[in-house]
């Protein structure tokens, strides 16, 4: 069992070679990591990106360390039921969190949140993004300047459907409306899937789902997508211009998705995850699954994550100020 290094800790060192031994006793625990399964808290119910990207990036990453991870779906509350578990887990390495871009936007938007989003968690490192685009019904406007121009003839008269009060897909809806100054009305549904599917049939005249699940539906011609919510266009739709090229700067969002733990994780432990995350997103087989999903791998260093998701939360929290979304 290792030793706190505490104040009575030092105390108790009455000589050099005394503290020499304890510090090795110290370490030893850490160095076993992990010696028994690891769990992999996924906010959501199975199926969804976070999901699976926990499930390969589990495997991978089982293989590596010798150890299985077993995924545990916690369903609920906007992902706070699985976020709090996480949170509240002892700092030991063997509960870890498959975070998003929620982590950031769910304490502006609901009451009595049980954790700090930043505070309470320890960022190893960010995975992957999936950027948010705009998409009409093909017999919309073709390009985001005519649909703003749209817009702006008949203000409050088009809607976009979103996945929920709070949802990435609503915050980015709210972002662009404000970045390009039009008065658009926001449709809640009970999942952007369920949006989608009445875009398509031309129930709701807009969208602002993420880049994977348009992607085929744009291939299909069921939808049109104006522009990708990102800073350079993505591979899989080359032909999308980005919001900046037509017109409208400030809207660059990702549903992102990285490794967490609860706070104080220790720092041997930290770099031991992150250097095989880190191998696992790089390695081919892991590429290809993700760029199936239109997905861009990311390998941040653990302070880079962290000031993201800082960065993130600054952004959000004024975006529901401005747009006058109340706390649920």
């Amino acid at each position: 069992m290792g030793i706190p290094v505490t104040g009575r800790f030092h105390a108790a060192c009455f000589s050099a070679a005394v503290c020499v031994l304890l510090f090795v006793a110290a370490g030893a625990t850490n160095a076993q990591y992990p010696d028994r399964p690891i769990r992999f808290l996924v906010p959501y119910a199975p199926g969804g990106s976070s999901d699976a990207i926990g499930r390969i990036i589990g495997q991978k990453l089982g293989d590596a360390l010798g150890q299985s991870l077993v995924i545990d779906n916690r369903a609920g509350a906007a992902g706070m039921i699985g976020r709090d578990l996480a949170a509240k887990a002892a700092p030991d390495g063997y509960t870890l969190l498959i975070g998003d871009a929620v982590h950031t936007i769910n304490v502006h938007v609901l009451r009595n949140v049980p954790y700090h989003p930043v505070n309470d968690f320890t960022f190893i490192t960010l995975i992957g993004l999936s950027p948010m685009v705009l998409a009409v019904h093909p017999s919309g406007p073709h390009s985001l300047k005519d649909f703003i121009a749209l817009a702006k003839s008949q203000p409050g008269r088009l809607n976009y459907g979103m996945g929920g009060t709070g949802s990435i897909t609503h915050l980015t809806g709210e972002l662009f409306k404000l970045s390009a100054q039009v008065n658009l009305v926001a449709i809640p549904y009970k999942s952007i899937g369920l949006a989608v599917n009445d875009l398509m049939g031309a129930q709701v005249q807009a969208a602002f789902p993420s880049l994977p699940p348009t992607v085929a539906h744009a291939r299909a011609g069921r939808l049109r997508v104006l522009a990708v919510a990102a800073e350079k266009r993505a591979s899989v739709l080359p032909e999308v211009p980005t919001f900046e090229e037509s017109g409208v700067s400030g809207v660059v969002v990702s549903n992102w998705f990285g490794l967490m733990g609860p706070a104080r994780l220790p720092a041997t432990i930290v770099s031991r995850l992150h250097a095989e995350v880190v191998k696992a997103v790089q390695a081919p087989d892991i590429r290809e699954k993700f760029s199936a999903m239109a997905l861009e791998t990311v390998a941040s260093t653990p302070a880079e994550f962290k000031a993201m998701v800082e960065a993130e939360l600054v952004r959000w929290g004024r975006v529901v100020k401005q747009a006058g979304i109340k706390p649920e």
